[in-house]
């Protein structure tokens, strides 16, 4: 294989699929990235593809191919790592990239000549095929946005698979992405995500980090099938095996009956729930908030270090006084994801959980997040 490309080019397509190969690996050639000539002559493209065996992600580029003498497709496994590190080091400039039969690897600019060995690309793992899969056609924006605003609830707990990832409910109406962690929960309706039959799949946090580093504003198709979901974005493409657990309940643990109805600033709130947040138990992180007609206050603790903080932020509120408190982490992660100006608490109780909404939402979006409180000393 020969080719001569830019190696800014190379080195954004590398770094695209570079996010699928493990840092170490029993099987050294996962450690690879599997160069594959597609097409004829010196028209075709390059095929970059890389897998852990979980995710898989492949990334089209176009290159000006030359000739070594072979026919057909040819593929290469070449060591992702040092290959990255040395485009990285590059300035912008044409770079020729040779491979031969016994899978030298050879770049060559007018600078310089860079040699490394490479692996047979007849043993690098098959990918997914996704040929016969259900697909549902969307904006990558949206894939984005879905991803942006949930992934922060995903839970780490490994004896809780089904929460390890991203919950998608599509519907023929719209779409409903969920994740929780049981302490904080985030469910995002989307108008603009449908298809024809009702599908549900649960997507590992993994896969969908990656895919939205490689999202983009163009059209996405969602392809559902064999155990795997697929995000193709024309010339990038994330593949990732689904969770095979039933998913939660999520629905159950929704209050339906938060009668009390607080509406605040939601940058003032972020930054006076951090600023006391510094003052709370490194053990707990817990922090108050006290509801007042038309105020709240924020406050914290920390005995073991003699500390303690208190602020007050203006609302909207009209109800009878309620002190709750919560893990600070866990709330400023939940206020972080509100892109309103205002937003809306609802509560019940000091021991029920409450529900956080945006106070206005985009055309087409319903998002609805929920937050687990801790018990504080004055409950009796």
């Amino acid at each position: 294989m020969k080719f001569t490309v830019s190696s800014t080019d190379l080195q954004k397509a590398l770094t695209a699929v570079s996010g699928a190969v493990p840092s170490k690996s029993t099987l050294p050639i996962l450690e690879c990235v599997l160069f594959e000539k597609e097409g004829d002559g010196s028209n075709g493209s390059l095929r970059l593809a890389a897998t852990n065996l979980e995710v898989s992600i492949v990334q089209h580029l176009a290159v000006q191919f030359g000739t070594n003498g072979s026919e057909g497709t040819e593929r290469i496994a070449v060591p992702a790592k040092r290959l990255l590190d040395t485009l990285r080091a590059l300035p912008d400039l044409p770079i020729t990239f040779t491979s031969d039969g016994e899978f030298q690897v050879e770049l060559t600019t007018d600078q310089g000549r860079y040699k490394m060995v490479g692996f047979d690309g007849a043993d690098y793992p098959a990918l997914p095929a996704l040929d016969d899969a259900r697909e549902i056609e969307t904006e990558g924006a949206l894939v984005k946005r879905a991803i942006g605003k949930t992934s922060f609830a995903v839970s780490k707990d490994a004896l809780r698979p089904a929460m390890m990832g991203i919950y998608f409910q599509v519907r023929p109406e719209h779409s409903r992405v969920v994740a929780t962690d049981g302490h904080r929960l985030v469910k995002l309706v989307l108008d603009a995500i449908t298809t024809d039959e009702a599908l549900d799949f649960v997507v590992p946090e993994k896969a969908l980090n990656l895919t939205g580093r490689v999202a983009t504003d163009d059209p996405c198709t969602i392809r559902v099938g064999s155990g795997y979901v697929g995000f193709d974005f024309g010339n990038t493409q994330v593949m990732g095996r689904m969770i095979d657990e039933p998913y939660p309940n999520y629905e159950a643990v929704i209050p339906v009956e938060n009668d009390k109805r607080l509406t605040v600033s939601s940058a003032a709130l972020l930054a006076a729930v951090r600023r006391v947040a510094l003052y709370s138990s490194s053990m707990t992180h817990q922090i108050r908030l006290k509801l007042e007609p038309n105020k709240l206050t924020i406050s914290a603790e920390d005995i073991e270090r003699a500390s303690e903080a208190k602020e007050t932020v203006l609302g909207e509120y009209d109800g009878p006084e309620l002190e709750i408190g919560f893990n600070s982490v866990y709330l400023t992660e939940v206020l972080s994801n509100v892109s309103a100006d205002d937003v809306v608490f609802e509560f019940s109780s000091p021991n029920r959980a409450g529900v956080v909404i945006p106070a206005e939402q985009p055309e087409g979006e319903d998002m609805l997040m929920l937050i687990m409180p801790v018990m504080l000393n004055t409950y009796a």
